[in-house]
């Protein structure tokens, strides 16, 4: 009981794509109860990157997914920015167009990575491992 008191009544998780199809397909692949041992997931969805500054500035956000399709600032580039100038920074998940971007994936220090189309066992599985520490030990799983 004390661990369920001690916990967020909801996780707020921003969703940043300048394409509204992709903000609902992350949110469709996660849905608001993707585990047991979870709150309640809360989108926060952005369409700019100012808009993505503005909140992570002020805090409150538990996990960024960033569209590294997005134009113009994609989101491999806003992951980095974020590493390097959010302190804490939450835990950030990109996806990727192309298995070529990898490498600026980790250049960019995100956490994780998936690919386009959103695989929504692979997003969930990886959301999950961020959140939950010791639900998933091994990355890219």
């Amino acid at each position: 009981m004390s661990d369920a008191a001690s916990r967020p009544a909801t996780l707020k998780v921003l969703v940043y794509s300048d394409d509204a199809t992709v903000r609902d397909r992350v949110q469709a692949a996660l849905g608001t109860t993707l585990h047991p041992d979870l709150p309640l997931i809360e989108y926060v969805e952005v369409a700019t990157a100012p808009v993505v500054l503005e909140h992570l500035d002020a805090g409150g956000i538990d996990l960024v997914i960033l569209d590294g399709e997005t134009a113009p600032a994609g989101g491999l580039g806003i992951a980095k920015q974020l590493k390097d100038e959010i302190d804490p920074c939450p835990p950030v998940v990109v996806i990727i167009g192309r298995p070529d971007d990898t490498w600026l994936a980790s250049w960019s220090r995100a956490e994780a990575v998936v690919s386009h189309p959103i695989d929504p066992m692979k997003l969930g599985r990886e959301v999950v491992r961020l959140l939950l520490p010791g639900a998933g030990s091994a990355p890219g799983h």
